[in-house]
């Protein structure tokens, strides 16, 4: 089967960055953190007991940044975190350290056990069918090429009602450093991310209820090409196209691209646009299938889901 992305190149690349990523992915918390905002939507109509979720996944976890911060918000929840890379869940426990050092005695003790961890992919969760109250899934999405399969994937798991809050990277994505690399060669050094559309309609064509997706643009700035690219190790946001060049950029190339580059420059920096597409949406009650009797249970397209830009 053909397919965009090389899985085996995502998972090398943030084992790789496992040791860095935590002390790079400014941008990532960032969007983690309004993610994480966006459980509040989960207590409402729900009373006593049923505000706590039983179970909530976080998928392409990373370090554990969002699993320890669900865990400390629900201390009673089961905290499951998943990631492809073994390394970067070999970082929970370093990091899960150093933020006890910083809560009070009693609920360090707790949340020093930690959520589980499970090295899996995201396209084939090893988890039971309606097992899942909330599934958060915070910028891994970008990385699959198949949304409406993982999505599928995801409403299998959660139960009826559950909640999905998930975000990821838009087409938009350092538009800059596609266009500079552009003048220096005709291969792709930018992956072709899926629009905030196509986000709406796998959605919908997985079966979920009310989305609501939300379009962002954030702006880092760098003082050169390769301080980017630096960065972009660091976090293990490198190429995984397949049809990526498979040997090193040459000096004539990275030159073109970095001279390509400085027709963005503004306020003495390169800036590198990152377009953030987020949703909140919910699994249909009672496992409703996403047809019955050859009719489709869901009919509106993408362009009916509510999308708020900031």
């Amino acid at each position: 089967m053909n397919t965009l992305f090389d899985p085996r190149q995502v998972r090398r690349a943030f084992s790789r960055a496992s040791a860095s990523y935590a002390s790079a992915a400014t941008l990532q918390v960032e969007v983690e953190g309004r993610l994480l905002e966006s459980l509040d939507y989960y207590a409402e109509g729900r009373e006593g007991d049923a505000i706590t979720p039983a179970l909530v996944v976080d998928i392409g976890c990373g370090p554990g940044h969002a699993s320890r911060a669900i865990q400390q918000r629900w201390p009673k929840a089961h905290v499951l975190a998943i990631d492809l890379a073994m390394p970067m869940l070999r970082q929970h426990d370093a990091d899960a350290s150093a933020f006890a050092r910083a809560l009070p005695r009693p609920l360090a003790r707790l949340l020093t056990r930690g959520p589980a961890r499970i090295c899996a992919d995201a396209r084939a969760l090893p988890l039971a069918d309606h097992s899942v109250d909330i599934l958060f899934s915070n910028l891994c999405l970008q990385w699959i090429d198949d949304l409406p399969a993982v999505f599928a994937g995801f409403r299998r798991v959660l139960k009826p009602g559950g909640m999905l809050v998930v975000s990821t990277f838009g087409p938009d994505t350092l538009y800059e450093l596609r266009v500079a690399f552009a003048e220096a060669d005709t291969v792709p050094h930018v992956s072709p991310f899926a629009s905030i559309a196509q986000f709406g309609d796998a959605l919908i064509a997985s079966g979920f209820r009310n989305p609501v997706l939300d379009r962002d643009d954030l702006v880092t700035r760098y003082d050169d090409l390769p301080a980017l690219m630096r960065e972009l190790r660091a976090i293990g946001a490198t190429n995984a196209l397949h049809a990526r060049r498979h040997t090193l950029t040459g000096k004539a190339r990275f030159a073109a691209a970095a001279n390509a580059y400085e027709s963005f420059r503004n306020s003495d920096r390169l800036p590198a646009t990152w377009e953030i597409i987020s949703a909140l949406a919910w699994a249909p009650e009672h496992g409703a299938p996403i047809r019955e009797g050859g009719e489709d249970v869901a009919r509106f397209p993408a362009s009916g889901i509510p999308v708020r830009r900031r």
